[in-house]
């Protein structure tokens, strides 16, 4: 009830950050995204970004797929649209999906990072800065270095990091246990 509470006081003032989990994965990341969203409640506070590595040709069904897993909402993102908790939003293809100060969504067009667009270290540089201590970075399966600088940038700004490993569902789950 509080935390219902809460989040409907906050939902008045879009500027103040809510905590936010950023998930970075390869095109082979989609099942432990699906293991790790499928463990979170319904009322999860926090807003869960999710960047992908994928054929930019094609369109994404990611949202689609994701929300027959999990209890929470899941849409694609979209240009200025301003994050809420307990809301998954997935990539755009070919574009750099990052987190404003105001909580805004914004997708970029600039130049592929690390050879690939969207870039897992655009998305994590963005939530670092914007959301020093109240941001979690999840780096699943990697392409090349993508995500490395990005990691940094959450840890630099207080934020806690998480990668995977052959344990990381049981480390997930109790790290998120604690929201």
């Amino acid at each position: 009830m509080a935390l219902q509470q809460r989040h409907r006081i906050l939902s008045h003032f879009p500027n103040i950050a809510y905590n936010i989990v950023a998930l970075g994965a390869s095109a082979g990341g989609q099942k432990p995204i699906i293991e790790i969203l499928s463990a979170l409640p319904a009322d999860f506070p926090a807003a869960i970004i999710v960047v992908q590595h994928m054929n930019p040709l094609y369109p994404s069904r990611l949202a689609h797929i994701l929300s027959r897993y999990t209890a929470l909402r899941v849409e694609q993102a979209e240009l200025g649209e301003i994050i809420r908790p307990g809301t998954v939003y997935t990539y755009v293809p070919d574009r750099h999906l990052v987190v404003n100060a105001n909580g805004k969504l914004s997708l970029l067009e600039s130049p592929k990072m690390n050879f690939v667009r969207p870039s897992v270290d655009k998305l994590f540089m963005s939530v670092g800065l914007n959301y020093g201590m109240r941001a979690t970075a999840v780096i699943l399966s990697g392409f090349g270095r993508d995500g490395a600088l990005g990691v940094m940038a959450i840890k630099k700004y207080g934020g806690t990091t998480i990668a995977q490993d052959e344990t990381y569902f049981g480390v997930l789950r109790y790290a998120f246990s604690s929201y």
